[in-house]
């Protein structure tokens, strides 16, 4: 079976910003039956407490709702999700929706209004960028059509 990269928080654990475990997500669960998902949080990766203050992305930084820059943070993260990706021999992630880490395609906006605007997440924008393709929890039937048609 092949590994995927997967939220951690998508899978139960309590790594949100509000250290609030949602229920597993049951999409996400059932690519158990079809591949070896490996737990990430980005946040933590990058030494972020949990809970912690939300953060936005503003332009390029990641900024607390407090106005604290938490870039560096974010970038490590994502990094070390990379790495982590590298080394399991990745070559898609499902990642959490809206993130400023983990966020693919739409984002909150960075005035703190949960208003939602076009981009990426740190960790999302890093791991397409060295060609691992992202999913969000709604696209794991997209994230199985992707392994269908490039399974060589």
């Amino acid at each position: 079976m092949d590994n995927i990269i997967v939220s951690a928080c998508l899978l139960g654990r309590g790594c949100r910003y509000d250290g609030v475990s949602k229920p597993p997500c049951e999409a996400v669960l059932k690519l158990k039956e079809k591949f070896n998902l490996i737990p990430v949080c980005a946040e933590d990766l990058g030494g972020l407490p949990t809970p912690r203050t939300s953060a936005e992305i503003v332009g390029d930084k990641v900024i607390r709702k407090d106005g604290v820059d938490v870039t560096y943070e974010y970038e490590t993260g994502a990094k070390n999700v990379l790495d982590i990706a590298v080394k399991y021999g990745c070559r898609a992630a499902v990642l959490k929706s809206k993130s400023p880490s983990c966020g693919h395609g739409r984002i909150y906006d960075g005035t703190f209004t949960k208003t939602l605007t076009e981009g990426n997440g740190k960790c999302a924008a890093l791991l397409i960028k060295n060609g691992i393709e992202v999913f969000d929890e709604t696209e794991t039937e997209q994230l199985i059509k992707y392994y269908e048609d490039n399974s060589n």
